[in-house]
């Protein structure tokens, strides 16, 4: 048995309503029929798929459409059987427009996918895998964090001499508010995600693993150590209850809770023996090397005041986001805004036809009250020196130095204040009186730099 050197906690960090009673009770269901979907070509952080396919091919459900050949890389596979209508820019949930492959979906021969939790029990045994076979099986069933940026799951997972993993975090903290996705796979799919986590545990050579859950979540920390104790985990698999913190999913905080360990600043968990998953991921890992499914398919929050009957879904990978707000009987007039992601770091959507990916676990619907329209409530005021949001940042930062030198330009500032090392969890925007947005001027900041540096 190996114990938590951590503190459970991080310094720094927000305490915003958790508002997970929409959806946290409410079991995962099947997705609506769709027609058509559009299978973005840009879904993970690296290179860029390449088509497979041209317009007017025929595809099959499960069939590659999209590959790179690059490191850094991720396939892509249809979810459906149907015929390519076009390949041409779509709406991008953080791009405004990218590539996709739009599909029409032949109605004739589409049996909606089912979820394969039931194929699973205690009784899995893993070692019947070799760790060379899993990391093969991830990269080519299109495996990516499924929590956060999208980094390609075989890079993660694969032993690297230079930098050799010893612990594993699974991340199920979901500490942004509303979203229950994570919560909702670790409470009915529960030896399903035991099952990935065992197969990234043997794949990446890791000798103990923490399944980090908040305390605000009693009911997964208790399925979780029952599927662990049953299944004779206990000696190199420990649950962990850590502190109810926004944002404690954050990769780096919770590395720091949990193993008081440091990631260096611009560097990555690799550089200090640590493997961090999304509950997602591991899933999806375990159904692509036992079911033998390549990841087109996934879990998606729908939540928030202004739905009208907020669900977690089990849907295919290009159904549009109004499809699933429709499925979810619309929105009321409250709604002002839809956000892909959580209100604290999602990306608010300017088209409701943008597709979901493999990284969208939710979609908020925020209210007027809730941004600050009604009555011209939380107008941005001068800055008034109070401190709160050096207090609340997470990463040590003196946010509203970054964002004044982002809006006067003075960019080479910005970076003096290490700019790069913000994680944009919106921390400082929502403690500050004076209602400063100073998220969006740190993340417009990075955006200019980049395009710098690429103009360079």
């Amino acid at each position: 048995m190996f114990e938590i050197p951590g503190k459970c906690t991080f310094a720094g960090g927000s305490h915003p309503p958790d508002s997970k009673e929409f959806t946290a009770e409410r079991r995962i269901v099947q997705g609506p029929e769709v027609e058509t979907i559009t299978l973005m070509l840009s879904q993970h952080i690296g290179a860029p798929c390449v088509p497979l396919v041209k317009k007017g091919d025929v595809v099959q459900a499960g069939q590659k459409v999209a590959d790179n050949d690059g490191f850094v890389s991720a396939p892509i596979h249809s979810p459906v059987t149907g015929k390519v209508k076009e390949i041409a820019l779509q709406p991008h949930v953080a791009q405004g427009r990218a590539m996709g492959i739009v599909i029409v979906v032949d109605p004739e021969n589409n049996a909606p996918q089912e979820p394969v939790n039931d194929q699973f029990t205690e009784m899995f045994d893993v070692t019947q895998y070799e760790s060379a076979q899993i990391c093969d099986i991830s990269r080519q069933a299109g495996l990516v964090g499924m929590g956060g940026a999208g980094f390609p799951t075989r890079v993660k997972l694969e032993p690297n001499p230079r930098l050799p993993k010893d612990t594993m975090i699974v991340n199920a903290c979901e500490c942004e508010p509303y979203i229950t996705c994570d919560y909702r796979l670790m409470m009915e799919w529960t030896y399903q995600v035991l099952a990935g986590i065992r197969l990234a545990k043997r794949a990446s050579g890791c000798s103990k693993v923490y399944i980090a859950i908040e305390d605000n979540k009693p009911k997964a920390v208790t399925a979780m150590q029952t599927a662990v104790d049953a299944s004779g985990c206990s000696a190199e698999i420990k649950v962990v209850a850590v502190k109810t913190k926004y944002p404690q999913g954050g990769e780096r905080q919770l590395i720091k809770a949990v193993t008081d360990k440091t990631v260096p600043t611009g560097g990555i968990p690799p550089m200090i023996g640590v493997l961090v998953l999304n509950v997602g991921t591991v899933a999806a890992l375990a159904e692509a090397v036992v079911c033998d499914r390549p990841l087109t398919h996934r879990v998606v929050c729908v939540s928030g005041e202004a739905v009208s009957e907020p669900q977690n879904i089990y849907v295919p990978l290009g159904v549009t986001v109004r499809t699933l707000l429709e499925f979810c009987g619309g929105v009321t007039e409250q709604a002002a805004r839809v956000v892909m992601g959580g209100p604290m770091m999602g990306f608010a959507l300017a088209e409701l036809d943008t597709p979901i990916t493999k990284t969208s676990g939710a979609i908020t619907v925020l209210t007027h009250s809730q941004i600050g329209l009604a009555k011209f409530k939380h107008r941005q005021t001068a800055c008034i020196r109070c401190g709160q949001c050096l207090e609340v940042c997470p990463e040590n930062l003196n946010p509203t130095k970054i964002a004044h030198a982002v809006k006067f330009n003075a960019l080479d500032v910005a970076k003096d204040y290490y700019i790069s090392a913000c994680i944009e969890c919106g921390c400082c925007s929502y403690v500050c009186p004076a209602n400063i947005e100073l998220t969006g001027y740190i993340r417009t900041g990075k955006i200019h730099l980049a395009k710098q540096k690429k103009k360079a």
